[in-house]
């Protein structure tokens, strides 16, 4: 399983967020635990298959926002209430 973060450019509120993780989820079906966040300007979700990248871009961009870089890492793990150990 691989965490991927997605810089993105053009995000400026929650329903940017949400028009962000909706073109993720559609680009990449096996997509998990999708959440975005215009104020750092990204998009993160874990995957337990390979990531076809041109297809994650092309979702991003055809809503208008730019897919700016795509970085792949293990899972961090999370503690209680969301904080890291």
């Amino acid at each position: 399983m691989e965490e991927i973060v997605v810089k993105v450019d053009g995000m400026m509120c929650g329903m940017c967020e949400a028009h962000v993780s909706d073109a993720v989820r559609k680009a990449v079906p096996g997509a998990k635990k999708v959440t975005a966040s215009h104020k750092r300007g990204e998009v993160r979700f874990t995957l337990e298959e390979t990531l076809d990248e041109n297809a994650l871009r092309q979702g991003i961009d055809q809503t208008g926002y730019t897919c700016l870089s795509i970085t792949r890492g293990e899972p961090k793990k999370r503690g209680l209430f969301g904080f890291g150990r």
